[in-house]
């Protein structure tokens, strides 16, 4: 039978939920606090723990979505995957969606409290890469990386949100901020304008690796870019809150650096 929706709202979603939809909690324990970057993955003891206190097994269907469009929910989605499970997807454009097409919800916050899942942990550690990765995609003719920061984020004329990053992009980054890849409503683009987006910045090359500031929104593009049909795809974890902070890992604000 399916199983339970699981939401996965912004900091400040509303409350109001999916009846049933229980909280996939992104800046709980569905991510590894004793990391220097927020939103790290948790390893398998700690994710697996959370969602089966979330009620999740290895046979459930999960839908996840957003409080406010189209988010984080790619960010949980990701996570499932790269821990062995496949049967979740993605609510395009998030709750505002759902209510736009006049379904019910409920004027409470998601939570839960029934019994514990049995989700098994199968991890597949190349779809979460960490800096060595990136650095060498950046120098790879056949690889590409794509940044879904803000035009003037990756520009370095924008401020980062963290204090203590340095700003700009990574030498020889290309940026996609994940906003365009969705319309006016908040859903995600049809298929084949996604593929070109990618194609207009990657051309030919099929593996591509994404990053944004700490590894959320960079699974919106990795979201985009499965729709798209691309399957040599990854998502850097650490993201700008890792390659920004002061080190040896090189920064430019260059256009087309």
């Amino acid at each position: 039978m399916p199983g339970p929706p699981a939401a996965a709202p912004p900091p400040r979603g509303p409350g109001r939920r999916i009846p049933g939809a229980r909280p996939f909690d992104l800046d709980g324990d569905l991510s590894d606090h004793t990391a220097p970057a927020p939103h790290t993955m948790p390893g398998v003891p700690q994710f697996t723990e959370a969602v089966r206190a979330l009620g999740l097994a290895d046979t459930d269907t999960v839908v996840v979505y957003d409080a406010a469009g189209l988010y984080s929910s790619a960010r949980a989605w990701w996570m499932l995957r790269a821990m062995g499970f496949d049967r979740a997807a993605v609510l395009d454009g998030g709750l505002p969606a759902w209510t736009a097409a006049g379904l019910p919800v409920e004027a409470t916050a998601a939570a839960y409290e029934g019994p514990r899942g049995s989700f098994t942990a199968r991890p597949r550690p190349g779809l979460l890469v960490d800096s060595a990765t990136v650095a060498r995609a950046l120098t790879d003719p056949d690889a590409a990386v794509l940044d879904a920061r803000t035009r003037e984020r990756f520009a370095g004329t924008a401020p980062e949100p963290r204090p203590g990053l340095r700003g700009g992009h990574m030498p020889g980054a290309l940026n996609l901020p994940f906003a365009e890849l969705q319309d006016r409503a908040g859903l995600m683009r049809p298929a084949g304008e996604l593929r070109a987006a990618f194609r207009k910045l990657a051309g030919d090359r099929e593996r591509l690796r994404f990053s944004c500031g700490s590894g959320v929104t960079a699974c919106v593009l990795a979201l985009a870019a499965d729709l798209a049909g691309y399957r040599d795809i990854a998502v850097y974890d650490g993201s700008w809150s890792e390659w920004g902070m002061p080190s040896q890992l090189p920064v430019t604000t260059a256009q087309g650096g």
